[in-house]
């Protein structure tokens, strides 16, 4: 299958250090048990990614920055996962600044190396579901242009999707609030692009998220008619770290 036919799915993500990744769970985790935990969902969703290329043309990379860090994801990434680094360096509009300059830069490179899409994901939502990747590529590889977006449950979104480099769906996003999903869908508007939006997704980015985190890797269960992704790796990750809720105590290691 040629490449033009694909989706390509690159996760923005750093490479797991203790001390960089994962910060505000700590506490209740320590830097190195983040880091750890980053690590295992990093694995988990480009499985996930590889998992939902078995049923449409997908190609998993990992987005990642800063350059000189590539050694790191090793061990980390599923078989097949390739690497683009996306740091934001590419030329960009003046309006669009911090992280956004970052996901242009990713989208930009994945439709440059052929793909007929690009979806960005984030790298803290490990549960899920498989069928949502599916649905963001089925979207995009129908006739016409249009977003997906895949909004997250704090406001931001966990993946966005489009067949070409839209910049100004990045133009004046106050990155890291909760209006990031809302500002996009009126850029989109502006841009005059139809949105295909997925079901609303969480990222684990505080205690709470974490909590539910532990019950969905404990036992999936299907909520709103979605099945979370098991997330082996993750699930061992936090077997490992001894975590269990509701509290988030740790066990004595």
């Amino acid at each position: 299958m040629g490449c033009t036919a694909s989706c390509a799915i690159g996760v923005m993500a750093k490479a797991p250090r203790p001390g960089f990744s994962k910060t505000r769970l700590c506490p209740p985790l320590r830097p190195e048990q983040a880091a750890a935990l980053s690590a295992a969902f990093l694995r988990d969703i480009s499985e996930n990614i590889v998992l939902a290329a078995r049923l449409v043309p997908i190609v998993g990379y990992v987005a990642y920055a800063p350059a000189g860090q590539e050694a790191l994801f090793k061990g980390h990434l599923a078989a097949g996962t390739r690497l683009l680094l996306a740091d934001g360096s590419s030329p960009a509009p003046p309006d669009i600044k911090g992280f956004g300059r970052c996901l242009l830069h990713a989208i930009e490179r994945m439709l440059t190396l052929g793909h007929g899409s690009a979806v960005v994901l984030n790298s803290d939502s490990p549960t899920l579901p498989t069928s949502l990747l599916v649905r963001a590529a089925t979207a995009l590889a129908a006739d016409g242009d249009r977003v997906v977006l895949g909004p997250a449950d704090d406001g931001g979104y966990y993946l966005l999707g489009m067949k070409a480099a839209h910049a100004g769906l990045f133009a004046d996003i106050a990155w890291s609030t909760g209006s990031v999903a809302e500002t996009t869908r009126a850029r989109a508007a502006a841009l005059g692009l139809d949105v295909v939006e997925l079901p609303t997704w969480y990222d684990v980015d505080d205690q709470a998220a974490l909590t539910r985190l532990l019950d969905d890797t404990a036992m999936p269960r299907v909520s709103n008619g979605l099945l979370p992704y098991a997330a082996p790796f993750t699930a061992l990750a936090l077997a490992r770290i001894g975590i269990r809720g509701p509290d988030l105590d740790l066990a004595a290691e």
